[in-house]
């Protein structure tokens, strides 16, 4: 048994604000604004949960779906990049309808309560061509990314359209609009100039005039209408972030193909699965080095790693794990409000004059980004896993934001490396908290920790967790647990079960938890304000004026306590699959519980059902429906009782998806499909698995996706291309992947070939599946 002890006695954090110029008021007079530690909404702690999307990355028809399914995972703010080459292709022609509206984006962020970020560049990267910056800005008699008159004509010229799209939007107008990102990474990065790229490399400047540019861009967007109450910038590095003028925003990436611009072979494991104190002047954090003392300002992040895109010289899989461990890391530092890029991916659009608008070590067209959401609206485990955290901080959001990072001794000394250290973290306040395990690392094999507990020392005991025997934290897993928590009027004293959200019923109080992987279930409750409980024998006892529940396997999954005020209190035990595939809707007023491996999309009125795939799917409802509930073309049968769930079943009308293969060669195919394929279908998403470099599809010529092989399987949505495809076929064509290349030119005649050892080009299989959705 290995037990760790932490001091938790000193739990009181300093929170003040007098300081803080950010903040704003709407037209009916509520108030956001910021104090030193978290964001405030009419005085009221905020966690902000961001995740980033590219409304011009998308089909304008898409949009409504992709801000719904954020909503539905627990994102509150949506951070999305205005990328000015994207509007501004041709000097002074400015595209802003069909897929490029902003506005319209804007106006379905208003319809459905999301907060707004919106990232105006005038530099934005994003992996787009010249980092954002329109081809016609190279050679001018000007420096981009300065203060230089000849180039602030531009940029002004820039913010007064973009001002004209956001007129009304912005948060003072009643709008969505509460944040605008100056810049990105100014002073700190910057990208090619595609126009040299191959010939004379020439890179675009990080910048030159430090605070003053920003500060310069600041004025030129209010001018402009582009008013909001918080102004951002990117932190890290050597970024410029002027202080008390806008709010730095930070965040991590274990994942980086940049690395891979220099002779670095191997990836080395990152220091973003360690716990810190990112709000403490005196922690000395790794990869956090603001220019100001951390505990004056708030330690928020825009850009957490939701997934990464594979660059050409760097393939790899993010794995799930990664993505709510790193949320984990975070939330456990201080930081109260998360960001993640990306968290829907995208594809980039057409261009004109036969260029792309990509960087060029990315895909010409696939923006998929390994996010939460993927290019074509599915959803990954990343989401269900995010899901789960989200809902947490959702509910409990006015009691985790205030409390204080605890870190045990000797924190500051543990490696990426190291796999024998249990990692952990403590945020109290006033004697409750969250106990932070992590036992995930990139790059880096971990160790299963076995017979582990915590024993936090508290003003009047040490609270052990477990209170008898040891936990187990499996390789890969992470994990919140509380102790101390007022469930209403009743204290839960730990569980070694992760909190997800509760929902009142009356007067009863249902809350969810789920088992992290490895781990059995067991809560601990002070029997003070207990007057009754349900109890199976030998599974439930009392000592020491303490109720001691295990509730793992198969056993008391539910119970029910009863409080001293007759008020009761029903806790729900989920295993790790139940647990991902958790939904909370909001449905014509009433508040549910979902279990459900389709995704769900609640607009508050209809809930739908998206699913790939050909069959039968059930979902768990708690409270039960109350009356039958009407099915586009399909029944809905209440079928059982699964303790107090109700359990639906929907028989899905089966359809084969006809396509025809015609293979032209080992890495070479035609696809067509046949008329109505896509009749009765959201859309059809194309499988390939293949062997190679670079997989590419074209439509009559043109390129419409692409892929660098990472060895997974290659997916592309064919929905936007129906009507193309009842005329033209797809065709499939696979670049070798090749060892030993070389140019061989030894010729008086000047000519060249390339020759090399071996090429492997491959197309392993092809499959179309259809992608559902049914409307309640």
């Amino acid at each position: 048994m290995r037990e760790h002890i932490i001091d938790i006695r000193n739990d009181t954090k300093p929170i003040f604000s007098q300081h803080i110029k950010l903040g704003g008021t709407g037209p009916k007079g509520q108030k956001i604004g910021f104090n030193n530690y978290y964001m405030e909404l009419d005085g009221k702690p905020f966690f902000g949960v961001m995740g980033e999307i590219h409304f011009s990355r998308l089909p304008a028809a898409d949009w409504e779906d992709r801000i719904i399914k954020m909503k539905m995972c627990g994102i509150n703010i949506v951070a999305t990049y205005i990328f000015w080459i994207f509007h501004e292709e041709e000097k002074g022609i400015f595209e802003w309808s069909g897929d490029k509206d902003i506005k319209r984006f804007l106006e379905l962020c208003k319809k459905y309560e999301m907060f707004v970020v919106l990232r105006t560049g005038p530099f934005g990267h994003g992996e787009v061509r010249n980092g954002a910056l329109p081809d016609w800005l190279y050679g001018g008699p000007f420096e981009v990314r300065s203060n230089d008159p000849g180039y602030l004509f531009y940029v002004k010229r820039l913010y007064g359209e973009i001002g004209k799209q956001a007129a009304g939007l912005m948060y003072k107008d009643g709008g969505p609009v509460i944040g605008v990102q100056l810049e990105n990474e100014y002073m700190h990065s910057a990208a090619a100039w595609e126009f040299s790229v191959g010939i004379s490399n020439e890179w675009i400047p990080a910048g030159r005039d430090g605070d003053l540019h920003i500060l310069k861009l600041k004025e030129l967007a209010i001018e402009a209408g582009i008013d909001a109450p918080i102004y951002t910038c990117t932190g890290w590095g050597e970024a410029s972030a002027p202080e008390g003028e806008v709010l730095a925003l930070w965040g991590g990436y274990a994942y980086r193909p940049w690395l891979f611009f220099d002779d670095i072979k191997e990836h080395p494991a990152t220091e973003e699965y360690i716990f810190q104190d990112y709000h403490n002047n005196n922690f000395p954090s790794m990869n956090y080095e603001p220019k100001y003392d951390p505990e004056e300002y708030p330690y928020a992040c825009c850009e957490m790693g939701g997934g990464m895109q594979a660059a050409y010289g760097y393939r790899f899989t993010v794995p799930p794990e990664s993505v709510d461990a790193m949320a984990i890391i975070k939330i456990a530092g201080g930081c109260n409000m998360i960001g993640y890029y990306m968290f829907c991916g995208g594809t980039n659009p057409d261009a004109k004059g036969g260029i792309y608008l990509n960087e060029h070590i990315w895909p010409k067209k696939s923006y998929d980004y390994q996010a939460p959401v993927g290019e074509f609206g599915l959803t990954g485990e990343s989401y269900k896993r995010l899901k789960r955290i989200h809902y947490f901080l959702n509910s409990y959001e006015k009691l985790l934001c205030p409390m204080k990072t605890i870190l045990p001794q000797g924190a500051d000394d543990i490696t990426p490396q190291d796999n024998e250290m249990l990692r952990y973290a403590v945020r109290t306040g006033n004697g409750s908290g969250f106990l932070f395990m992590n036992n995930f690392q990139d790059h880096w094999e971990m160790k299963d920790h076995k017979d582990i507990s915590v024993g936090l020392r508290l003003k009047d005991e040490i609270l052990r967790i477990p209170e008898n025997g040891g936990l187990k934290l499996a390789a890969g897993t992470s994990c919140i647990l509380p102790f101390n928590l007022d469930l209403g009027g009743i204290t839960l004293k730990y569980s070694t079960a992760q909190m997800i959200t509760g929902i009142q019923t009356g007067q009863e109080k249902v809350c969810f938890f789920f088992e992290p992987q490895g781990m059995e279930a067991e809560y601990c409750f002070d029997t003070a304000n207990i007057s009754g409980f349900s109890k199976t024998e030998k599974q439930t006892e009392i000592k020491d004026e303490r109720l001691v529940i295990k509730a793992h396997e198969d056993r008391n999954r539910t119970f029910s306590i009863i409080g001293a005020d007759g008020n009761k209190l029903t806790v729900v035990t989920l295993n790790h699959e139940q647990s991902l595939d958790f939904w909370k809707v909001n449905l014509n007023g009433s508040e549910r519980v979902i279990i459900s491996n389709a995704a769900l999309i609640c607009d508050g009125k209809t809930l739908k059902l998206d699913w790939t795939g050909n069959r039968k799917i059930s979902i768990d409802v708690f409270p039960a429906f109350d009356k039958d509930i009407p099915v586009t073309g399909l029944e809905l049968k209440a079928t059982r009782q699964k303790g107090i769930f109700t359990s639906y079943e929907i028989e899905n009308k089966h359809k084969e998806i006809s396509i025809s293969v015609k293979n032209i060669s080992s890495n070479r195919a035609s696809l067509s499909l046949t008329k109505g394929s896509f009749e009765g279908l959201k859309n059809i998403m194309l499988n390939i698995d293949y062997s190679g470099d670079i997989g590419y599809a074209f439509i009559n010529g043109k390129l419409i996706h692409d892929n660098f092989c990472n060895n997974n399987p290659w997916n592309i949505g064919l929905k936007e291309f129906q009507k193309e495809l009842m005329e033209y076929e797809i065709d499939i064509y696979i670049s070798p992947l090749k060892t030993g290349c070389r140019i061989s030119s030894d010729s008086p005649m000047a000519a060249r070939s390339e020759v090399y050892d071996e090429a492997v080009a491959e197309i392993l299989s092809i499959k179309a599946q259809p992608v559902f959705e049914v409307t309640f």
